[in-house]
């Protein structure tokens, strides 16, 4: 009896309906595959944007310590060039 019914169905549908059917079940793919080579691109560039964070990250805790390590060299200097300096004026006020 379910054949019975089925049959005349399929009898009813127009060879265009299905063809139109079968082109936008077509689209359909091919707009998911597109969609999923879109996430997977997406995905890489994500990725490859979170090492390069990570590696400005790393870069700027280096530059920090650097920055840091330089000016307290700085002050270092700065302290024996105005030692340098006092030896100098007490030489050249005793003479």
């Amino acid at each position: 009896m379910a054949l019975n019914a089925v049959e005349p169905v399929a009898e009813q549908v127009p060879a265009d309906d299905f063809q139109a059917l079968e082109e936008k079940i077509y689209r359909t793919i091919e707009m998911y595959k597109a969609a999923r080579q879109a996430q997977a691109t997406a995905e890489r560039d994500a990725q490859r944007l979170r090492q390069q964070l990570e590696d400005r990250d790393a870069e700027l805790v280096t530059l920090r310590r650097e920055s840091v390590q330089l000016k307290k060299e700085r002050e270092d200097i700065r302290g024996r060039v105005e030692k340098m300096l006092q030896q100098i004026e007490s030489m050249a006020e005793a003479s």
